[in-house]
């Protein structure tokens, strides 16, 4: 439910300054993301052990994968231990890079660690950099997006990037967390002792269910508008739902875009005109509307 504007600070604000809040980003927490934030937790604070456990977060594009891996990457910052100043890195968060290349691994690892190093050096140099590095600063979690680039190579290179994403969980005995699309799965699932140890963790698309209605009220909840809304309104409910797709950043984008119409047009509340005024191609017709405008 919207607060009322003697109770929401942020509706007394300009209109500019409210589209600002409209367009920030916000975290919702929802069952299956706090879920999957708790297994994260619960690995993290998990005894080193021969044979760490492992996570691989799969979900569609857009729908919520790599918000969910920075809130908790954000839960998990460096802490510099004051007078001498000793640096801890718990979590370490990178992207797979764009092929399964070990030594272009090791300078993404690198870079997230903002250390100092030779991009010319050897993959076996870099290796060593990296093995003393997050030792030193006693990382516990190496988090991997787009992980399903690992499909982006030969097999052989797909093997030998599996093999080296296995050798640093059992030599830094350090939890693995890999995150992405559905070909995540086929990713890890090239190597059976490396899928034995990843634990899937599936955020599905949105279905008109309680969950959603909840997410519609939480949305409703941080809108800096004068008038409720009604998000959870069916017929509101089916429209944002069916337009989406059922990702849960098309649904923001949506909610966004026809929250600053609301703003700006004095409306001050998102009903179903607004939905269908709003300038929002689907994800399934954009390659179709930019194949016409190319006509």
């Amino acid at each position: 439910m919207t607060l009322s504007t003697s109770l929401n600070p942020v509706c007394k604000l300009t209109e500019e300054e409210r589209i600002a809040h409209i367009r920030a980003d916000h975290w919702l927490g929802y069952p299956k993301a706090r879920q999957v934030l708790q297994t994260m937790d619960d690995l993290i604070h998990s005894p080193k052990t021969t044979r760490m456990g492992a996570l691989l977060v799969c979900a569609r594009t857009n729908n919520g994968k790599s918000v969910l891996l920075k809130k908790f990457f954000d839960t998990y910052k460096p802490v510099i231990t004051p007078g001498i100043g000793r640096i801890t890195i718990p979590v370490v968060y990178v992207q797979a890079p764009p092929k399964p290349v070990e030594k272009a691994f090791f300078i993404k690892i690198l870079e997230a660690l903002n250390a100092p190093h030779r991009a010319s050096s050897s993959a076996m140099m870099l290796r060593n950099q990296v093995y003393s590095i997050l030792r030193t600063v006693e990382t516990k979690m190496l988090i991997i997006d787009e992980i399903h680039h690992i499909l982006a190579g030969a097999y052989l290179n797909q093997r030998a990037f599996l093999n080296e994403i296995k050798c640093m969980a059992n030599d830094l005995q350090i939890v693995i967390v890999g995150a992405g699309i559905k070909d995540a799965l086929s990713a890890i699932n090239t190597d059976s002792q490396i899928a034995n140890r990843f634990e899937p963790a599936i955020l599905p698309p949105w279905k008109l269910n309680e969950d959603y209605f909840r997410l519609l009220s939480s949305f409703e909840a941080i809108l800096p508008l004068q008038e409720r809304s009604n998000l959870t309104q069916e017929e509101i409910a089916v429209k944002i739902l069916s337009m989406s797709g059922g990702t849960i950043g098309e649904i923001a984008t949506i909610i966004k875009k026809a929250a600053i119409m609301a703003v700006r047009t004095g409306k001050e509340s998102i009903d179903l005109p607004i939905l269908n005024n709003i300038n929002y191609v689907g994800p399934e017709n954009r390659q179709k509307q930019y194949e016409q405008m190319l006509v």
